[in-house]
């Protein structure tokens, strides 16, 4: 039995910086500033490259999505 044909590991897939700014449709430096200033998503390195786990984007976007919804007026809500 060769290493082929055992079953492989279930990783769980990651994205590079170039990846998520497209995914994002966003600049990559937009990714880079925002890690740089400690508002972007969690990510490790792989030598020099970045890496972002998709579980971690999308933790990191659902904070984003409720941090601009409770800084919004709810409906219905005068100034």
């Amino acid at each position: 039995m060769n290493d082929l044909s055992r079953p492989t590991i279930g990783l769980e897939p990651v994205l590079t910086t170039s990846e998520l700014a497209a995914h994002l449709g966003v600049p990559v430096q937009t990714i880079h500033d925002l890690r740089h200033g400690g508002r972007g998503p969690r990510g490790f390195r792989i030598g020099r490259e970045l890496r972002y786990r998709v579980s971690e984007v999308e933790a990191w976007l659902a904070e984003l999505e409720q941090s601009d919804d409770a800084a919004r007026p709810h409906e219905g809500s005068r100034r």
